[in-house]
């Protein structure tokens, strides 16, 4: 398939000498780390795990308590201990 993009200048000048030094052709450099690029984000995805947290019964969150604000958070255990 025939397609156009938009490459930086530099990097641009860096694949044609790395074409030219390995034999390739542009198009073979720019699919070939496009491959790589999309073998390593497949890889990773792979690689998570879902993580089971522990639940336990109580009462919930005390009134007043916001589990987005770690500076209270922090101020309540001190006050706590």
């Amino acid at each position: 398939m025939r397609t156009t993009i938009r490459l930086d200048d530099p990097l641009l000048r860096e694949a044609k000498r790395e074409a030219a030094r390995s034999g390739m052709t542009l198009t073979a450099i720019i699919e070939e780390s496009l491959r790589e690029r999309l073998a390593r984000t497949a890889s990773a995805a792979e690689r998570r795990t879902r993580v089971r947290l522990p639940t336990f019964r109580g009462q919930g969150v005390a009134p007043g308590v916001d589990l987005d604000d770690s500076a209270a958070l922090l101020d309540l255990m001190d006050k706590t201990s």
